[in-house]
């Protein structure tokens, strides 16, 4: 299921933000509580996958964390902002747990898991 709410698209049982300015990231950094970005590229299969997996475990997540979705091969300067402000190397696919503005959760590829994401709640 895809259906675009104005900047929300929802893929599955997620309600994605898309990401695509530098204002939306320094909101992030200044919200306080949770959020989840997840960084894609619409070119990778391992991508797709992960972004696959991740959705049908969305279920799991609480429904007040906010998502955020970044297609990087769109938006890579956003990429790098996410990298530099959240002090993580950037990778692709790559899934970010922030807290109040940090990030304590960075996984990529094949270590994306929504069941480990919420252990770190």
């Amino acid at each position: 299921m895809r259906v675009k709410l104005g900047i929300h698209i929802i893929f599955g049982m997620i309600n994605w933000t898309l990401l695509e300015t530098a204002e939306q990231i320094d909101g992030i950094k200044k919200q306080p509580g949770y959020s989840i970005i997840f960084k894609h590229s619409t070119r990778c299969s391992i991508s797709m996958m992960a972004k696959r997996r991740f959705e049908m475990d969305g279920d799991e997540l609480p429904p007040d964390i906010s998502m955020y979705f970044l297609d990087l091969i769109k938006y890579r300067e956003l990429s790098n902002k996410i990298a530099s402000d959240f002090q993580v190397h950037h990778e692709s696919p790559q899934m970010l747990l922030i807290k109040d503005g940090e990030c304590i959760l960075d996984q990529s590829h094949g270590q994306i898991s929504v069941e480990e994401a919420v252990t770190v709640l």
